[in-house]
């Protein structure tokens, strides 16, 4: 495989994790060895052993005390690895259902100033996404979230729904994500905050696997994430027309 280094650039990978014991060492085994030293890994209250397995495989663990949900954990994922010093984040749901043997390559977009925030898409297309085990129901909803957000936030991306992100150090210092939501429409709301401060986003194909074990969020709860998703969008829309005024727009210690 192509390795691509740079020698004074420091990267960190974050996992926010909820029940991951059975796909975590899969995941860990697919990053590339030259990562590995600098694995955060955030405990949301699992009730499986994530945390002992964790710690057994050598990644650095913070076990949160009470459950805060996807989006509360990676607000702790994210502040721990600004604090460890990181220039390069890489956010990974350690369910093995990204191949992330592909983090060299998406941060070389980083550094070579093509992007600041890359995201790896899981519609290359629809045939192959639907035979890796993605839900009809979750396609549908992908394909009409992704085209409504790439319209109002003016972007071309695939899958604005990945759980497979690198962001540049300076995104995450500027976009206040502390007060965005703790459930899952954080990740739409990140990527609204991204677009409305100019951050350059792009996104590039990774193979994905559903499958039991791989982490999902059920109908129910996927229909409130796209309602929430879509006034995020109006949000922005009022925003940039100068209609009102939102807290998640405002740029950190402005």
């Amino acid at each position: 495989m192509l390795q691509i280094t740079y020698n004074n650039i420091k990267t960190v990978i974050v996992m926010p994790a909820y029940n991951a014991a059975a796909t975590l060492e899969a995941t860990l085994k697919d990053i590339p060895q030259e990562f590995h030293k600098d694995i955060i890994l955030v405990d949301d209250c699992s009730k499986d052993n994530t945390v002992e397995l964790a710690k057994k495989l050598g990644i650095t663990v913070i076990e949160h005390e009470k459950n805060t949900g996807y989006g509360g954990n990676q607000k702790t994922c994210y502040k721990a690895a600004l604090e460890r010093g990181a220039d390069v984040i890489i956010m990974l749901h350690p369910d093995y259902q990204y191949d992330s043997r592909l983090i060299p390559f998406f941060i070389g977009f980083l550094m070579t100033g093509v992007c600041d925030v890359m995201l790896g898409s899981r519609i290359r297309t629809r045939r192959e996404t639907l035979d890796s085990g993605m839900p009809l129901y979750k396609y549908l909803f992908n394909r009409m979230l992704t085209i409504t957000e790439n319209f109002i936030l003016g972007q071309n991306l695939g899958d604005f729904h990945s759980g497979f992100r690198v962001y540049k150090r300076q995104v995450l210092e500027k976009i206040p994500y502390e007060i965005n939501s703790d459930d899952f429409v954080f990740d739409s709301q990140f990527l609204a905050q991204a677009a409305y401060f100019n951050f350059k986003i792009a996104d590039a194909p990774v193979p994905c696997r559903y499958f039991k074990e791989a982490s999902s969020i059920n109908l129910p709860r996927s229909m409130r994430y796209g309602l929430l998703t879509l006034y995020t969008m109006l949000q922005y829309m009022l925003q940039k027309f100068k209609f009102a005024n939102f807290k998640i727009f405002k740029p950190k210690n402005s």
